[in-house]
């Protein structure tokens, strides 16, 4: 009697099959892609070792050639597959020069990569940030060395970078205006006119613009105009306070700026949205388009942000300022304020000013 005859049989429809089959790829998937990782970063990490040792003796290329072609030699009778050329050799150097003051994010990422892609980073890339990135989406795409040096041809990480925005007007604005607004409103403005040197409150931030209105609609750019600052809303018997309120004409938008003297918080987002909603309601005109927030902060970051933004409905963008101004920009002002004081040439003439 067949002992296989007393054992139920299962039966399985294609749509089931089709799942346990897609979690089977899945599990030997990932656990060729971890015994990959382990594999990579044990060789590395001799190379990495190498590498040190190259570096700490001071070896260069040149006259330290005949040392590591002998070393090769050598290594090469002791272990004959671990591709130790002379040239692989100097590789490791490079590659122990090139990390050994990077952070450890970088460090974990270039740490499982293939020998062969770190070559091609070596060889091709040269920011260190660059490299981070190429590293990181390589092992989260499994991008092969070709797929990674096309990814490097195509500049993917400048690309990437110069997609980062700090804002959701794509999701929220029509296409024009969209477009518009991020022309209009910058990452970053510089505040170094107000010639701050402590640590300052917000309301003495907004008091500086305040007193410097005209050089800082200048900053923001052409088309705006001040309303107020500290500008009132009431809604359902309460009172909200915008701290300063701009009009741009092109972009036909009641502007409201929010001022934060630290880092941006995400909290920040869910305040604005409420100001743009009641000046949506209250204060926009009927053929105006909706009104833009800027939240205006001391330092922003990119993920922080997009991760605030994503499910709000109302433009809004985050802004970093800077206090000082640049060296040359700098110079440039205090020429400007001799010539003022004491001519045109730049030079006291001996008759003082006219202003004592």
């Amino acid at each position: 009697m067949n002992k296989m005859s007393n054992k139920p049989q299962i039966n399985i429809n294609d749509s089931d099959y089709s799942e346990i089959l897609h979690q089977a790829i899945s599990q030997i998937k990932t656990a060729r892609i971890l015994i990959a990782k382990q594999v990579n970063s044990a060789a590395n990490s001799v190379y990495w070792n190498l590498g040190k040792l190259l570096f700490e003796k001071q070896l260069e290329e040149g006259y330290g050639s005949g040392v590591v072609k002998q070393l090769s030699i050598d290594l090469k009778n002791e272990f004959p597959d671990m591709g130790l050329s002379p040239r692989n050799l100097w590789n490791m150097k490079r590659f122990y020069e090139r990390y050994y003051q990077a952070d450890t994010k970088l460090l974990q990422a270039v740490a499982v990569l293939p020998w062969g892609h770190n070559l091609l980073l070596l060889d091709k890339v040269q920011s260190l940030s660059a490299v981070e990135f190429y590293a990181n989406e390589a092992i989260a795409k499994g991008w092969s060395r070709d797929l990674l040096l096309n990814a490097i041809k195509m500049d993917s990480y400048s690309r990437v970078q110069s997609e980062l925005k700090t804002n959701n007007f794509s999701n929220t604005l029509p296409e024009i205006n969209a477009g518009y607004a991020n022309e209009v409103f910058k990452s970053s403005y510089n505040l170094g006119f107000l010639g701050i040197t402590e640590p300052m409150k917000e309301l003495e931030l907004e008091n500086r613009l305040m007193a410097k209105i005209r050089a800082f609609v200048l900053e923001l750019g052409k088309g705006f105009s001040f309303i107020g600052n500290q500008y009132r809303l009431e809604y359902n018997h309460k009172e909200y306070f915008v701290d300063m309120l701009f009009f741009h004409r092109g972009l036909q938008s009641l502007v409201a700026i929010e001022l934060k003297i630290g880092s941006f918080k995400a909290e920040y987002v869910g305040k604005m949205n409420l100001y743009l909603s009641l000046l949506d309601k209250l204060e926009k005109g009927e053929k105006e388009n909706p009104s833009i927030g800027i939240i205006l902060c001391a330092d922003k970051d990119h993920l922080d942000v997009e991760i605030a933004l994503q499910d709000i409905n109302k433009p809004i963008g985050v802004a970093e300022y800077q206090l000082l101004l640049p060296k040359e920009e700098l110079q440039t002002l205090v020429l400007n304020e001799i010539k003022l004081e004491y001519g045109s040439d730049g030079l006291d003439d001996g008759r003082g000013s006219s202003t004592y």
